[in-house]
């Protein structure tokens, strides 16, 4: 064999290797790497050096097929610039994950030539600008997170429309307008910290069991949760949702649920089953009147503070507290007129009660109510005020 073919040889031997990623991605890496910027105290890119031989086994945050393609990039954290529309030359991607950091600008404009996605989380960032249409063409996508961004614009239909997506995280960024009919698999939603206004849709998934729409500017009734058997966790509370709390989310599946600052006016008449152990059920700050149901004892935590409620508070509640399966019981700020203490029993040292401002005569609470620092001092409401809101409650 001459010189001249062993040296031919040689160099298609050396291509090859300096080839092991398709030129195509390796050509996309780098101008991710010049859209984005190192932040104090990060090293992020010092594996990324374009003269070595095989990228896939050295750059950080880059997973390859066996056919030299990129199939998962991880960015950051801590890194500034922008995303290079070059992401979307990755054909073959399947996760495109950007950790925390101060990347800014819009996000990439095509999706719809990254067929293959399943994870999208870009993620506490300060990214703007709508989310493209072009997303709307991943059927295999299972997890889009953009939380924490400055995104804003219209919330796209069809992101709950997308065939195969169980997570969608898009909290605290400026989404607005209303929440569309949700046909996705989800079991994962979370939206808050958003300025979406309008109704729940009509029906969730049953699949569901993580819900939280917070703080946004919502309306009406929670009737349509009523099917989800699933549901473990809820949060719609600083919203502005009206008429009654339906019983069947007092499940034994619910472990924690945040109503508090709505326009709730009461708590439908159940039987339902107890509270699962540990759980922490928060109402308060709403318009609950009527007497309180039993439904609720057995909570770890419970704060219906800041309501109308009335009556006598159920035994069941003093049972809970006694034995140690409640813990915090707050019903300050209500028109309770008795509370059935036996002055036999003793109160945990765990337990926080707080009983101020209510109806209640001062001699059984003297010594139990253990309320927050930031609660009036005062341990009864003036007799003036409670015979006028039972009198008119009477004549109402």
């Amino acid at each position: 064999m001459s010189y001249i073919t062993l040296f031919l040889l040689w160099l298609t031997l050396v291509h090859s290797t300096f080839s092991s990623l398709a030129p195509t991605d390796l050509a996309a890496l780098e101008s991710i790497r010049d859209s984005l910027t190192e932040m104090p105290g990060s090293a992020f890119f010092s594996t990324w050096d374009f003269t070595i031989p095989d990228p896939c086994s050295s750059f950080s945050g880059l997973t390859c097929s066996s056919l030299g393609r990129v199939t998962a990039l991880s960015l950051g954290p801590n890194l500034s610039g922008s995303l290079s529309p070059s992401i979307s030359t990755l054909t073959h991607l399947t996760q495109l994950i950007l950790y925390p950091g101060s990347v800014t600008g819009p996000l990439p404009l095509r999706f719809d030539s990254l067929p293959l996605l399943r994870v999208i989380s870009l993620t506490r960032n300060r990214l703007t600008g709508p989310i493209p249409i072009s997303v709307s063409s991943l059927s295999n996508l299972h997890t889009l997170d953009l939380s924490y961004n400055q995104l804003s614009g219209t919330l796209p239909p069809f992101l709950t429309t997308l065939p195969r997506l169980k997570v969608l995280v898009l909290a605290s960024n400026h989404f607005s307008n209303k929440l569309s009919p949700v046909s996705s698999p989800l079991f994962h939603l979370d939206l808050k910290m958003n300025q979406i206004s309008g109704k729940l849709p009509p029906a969730f998934p049953i699949t569901l069991r993580y819900l939280s729409l917070s703080g946004n500017s919502m309306q009406g009734t929670i009737n349509a949760l009523k099917p989800l058997t699933e549901l473990t966790y809820i949060d719609l509370s600083m919203n502005l949702f009206t008429g009654s709390i339906p019983t069947s989310l007092f499940s034994p599946t619910v472990s924690t649920m945040f109503l508090q600052r709505n326009n709730f006016t009461s708590i439908a008449n159940s039987t339902a089953t107890s509270l699962p152990q540990g759980s922490i059920v928060d109402l308060s700050h709403n318009s609950i009147s009527g007497d309180l149901p039993t439904v609720l004892a057995g909570a770890e935590a419970l704060f219906l503070n800041n309501n109308r409620l009335t009556g006598d508070i159920p035994e069941e509640y003093i049972k809970s507290l006694v034995n140690g399966t409640t813990k915090t019981l707050f019903l300050q700020h209500n028109y309770f007129t008795r509370f059935p203490w036996n002055s036999g029993l003793q109160l945990p040292d765990s337990a926080s009660l707080c009983l101020s401002y209510n109806c209640i005569e001062t001699d059984p609470v003297v010594g139990l109510s253990t309320c927050p620092i930031e609660v009036a001092p005062l341990l009864s409401r003036p007799a003036s005020q409670c015979s006028r809101f039972y009198n008119h409650s009477s004549t109402g």
